[in-house]
């Protein structure tokens, strides 16, 4: 199968991966431990790869993929509206209460 995402660094490899699969998109990573090689074998051949168990998510997978790659813009800082603690816009729920952000 075709990876959908091949990389040197393997926290890149397994955040993607946790990504997909909080979406319902299987995959596994092979070519794991080649990356220590990299210098000695090109890239290409020993770069960790993210292969996708069902072929049938590529799309699905390709616009995960397109949103980390592009992330949204953050939204403007908001207070808790339980505890009141002032948070950061990127965060859609208090770190202090647990309470979710309220709708624009």
């Amino acid at each position: 199968m075709k990876p959908i995402f091949t990389s040197l660094r393997l926290h890149e490899i397994y955040h993607l991966k946790n990504l997909l699969e909080a979406s319902g998109i299987a995959c596994v990573v092979r070519n794991e431990q080649l990356s220590t090689l990299a210098g000695e074998v090109p890239f290409t051949e020993c770069g960790a790869q993210l292969v996708l168990v069902r072929e049938s998510d590529r799309e699905a997978a390709l616009e995960v993929l397109r949103h980390w790659r592009n992330p949204r813009p953050r939204g403007p800082a908001w207070r808790c509206p339980r505890c009141g603690e002032q948070l950061e816009g990127q965060f859609t729920a208090c770190w202090n209460c647990g309470a979710e952000r309220l709708p624009d």
